[in-house]
């Protein structure tokens, strides 16, 4: 009886979620063009260059020259945490300045029928390595924010370890590649929460009239809840606005509204993708303990060789603890000193280490140099 009444309160709540969620939309990129230092604008093509039933690679272009010559290839590696990849468009729309970009724009679970399978940590490392793969490791540039930064480490080590080609670059921003270090309260409760407690309080079935009726799923009205904990990030985003406005700032106006958006939809997330990665990157620390195994085999961050690697934290940031990103470096022991990099950014908490006046005026800056000298001591190799 009880059960059947926690599946009519989960279907109710569902049902009146998703309606508020047609009601904001779907946030979207709207990137239509960028402009050239001199001002002059430059349109924006977008196509998807490949795809699973859980993602799909969407490929960002601007010709910026007059010449037919080839832009540097950059995959970014958005977050499988609930918000959509539209969150990263002040990333995607700097990062075009100089770079092809190429975007993981995981679906929401609630439109991925059963029949596709299921998707865990495991898979997503699979996942970017295949797009890795195909798009030339040897001439690709990685940025990966947040919890992408683990699977990302993981895909670049295979990649090493088979024999191939490495990426050429590697940039982890923000994520709990050792989060043994200064957890967070987030760090915290997730390994606290038992399994059995997460999967009765946190997860349900789609309900029927969606393509994924049937799939176990950590919804987006609980997310949602989870983050209209933050009162100071609420409020932040209304000040925000405020300004715009007593400014006359049509686009920060515009900016600021596209942020609300994104942060009021939150996407299902397929049950199986938050308990394995609960499991491997919060409980049992697999990657940097290396135990992790993936499609049987180990992962090997010592056969990374020659990828520069760049990571960044913020000084302010709650969600990663202090040196969580920052490990990276002792895990990797074979990339000379020369190929790495460390950045802690003060005043910068961790939405700031990918939107805002931070991005733009700091951590931007910052990649977009590190980024030219590494192409160009790749060219010298």
């Amino acid at each position: 009886m009880a059960e059947t009444l926690r599946h009519l309160q989960f279907v109710q709540a569902y049902g009146l979620y998703q309606v508020a969620k047609r009601f904001v939309g779907t946030p979207a990129f709207g990137i239509e063009t960028i402009h050239t230092e001199s001002g002059e604008p430059v349109p924006v093509s977008v196509t998807v260059v490949a795809h699973t039933p859980f993602c799909r690679l969407l490929h960002f272009s601007a010709r910026t020259c007059t010449d037919n010559s080839v832009r540097p290839k950059l995959m970014l590696c958005t977050p499988q945490a609930g918000h959509p990849a539209a969150l990263m468009r002040a990333v995607v729309r700097s990062l075009l300045d100089d770079s092809d970009v190429y975007v993981t724009e995981w679906i929401d679970a609630r439109d991925i029928p059963v029949e596709a399978g299921a998707l865990n940590v495991n898979n997503h490392v699979l996942t970017l390595e295949s797009f890795m793969s195909g798009l030339g490791p040897g001439e690709l540039d990685v940025l990966a924010i947040c919890q992408a930064t683990v699977p990302a480490l993981a895909a670049a080590a295979r990649l090493a370890a088979s024999g191939g080609p490495e990426l050429r670059s590697l940039a982890l921003m923000g994520g709990p590649i050792d989060a043994r270090s200064h957890p967070t309260a987030l760090g915290r409760a997730a390994r606290e929460l038992s399994r059995e407690w997460f999967a009765q309080r946190c997860t349900g079935r789609v309900p029927l009239g969606y393509a994924g009726a049937g799939r176990r799923v950590y919804p987006g009205f609980l997310q949602f809840s989870a983050q209209a904990g933050d009162p100071s990030r609420q409020v932040g985003r209304f000040l925000e606005a405020m300004c715009h406005v007593s400014r006359g700032d049509v686009g920060g106006i515009v900016a600021s509204v596209a942020e609300v958006a994104d942060h009021s939809a939150p996407l299902d997330l397929p049950a199986e993708f938050i308990e394995s990665t609960i499991d491997v990157v919060f409980r049992r620390f697999l990657l940097p303990r290396g135990k992790w195994r993936v499609d049987g085999a180990l992962v090997r961050l010592d056969c990374l060789r020659k990828t520069r690697l760049l990571t960044v934290e913020g000084a302010d940031d709650a969600i990663t603890g202090a040196q969580q990103t920052h490990a990276a470096h002792a895990l990797c022991t074979q990339i000379p000193s020369p190929y790495r990099d460390h950045i802690t950014l003060s005043q910068c908490n961790h939405y700031g280490l990918f939107s805002g006046n931070s991005w733009s005026a700091e951590v931007y800056p910052m990649l977009r140099r590190r980024l030219a000298v590494w192409r160009g001591m790749v060219d010298r190799d």
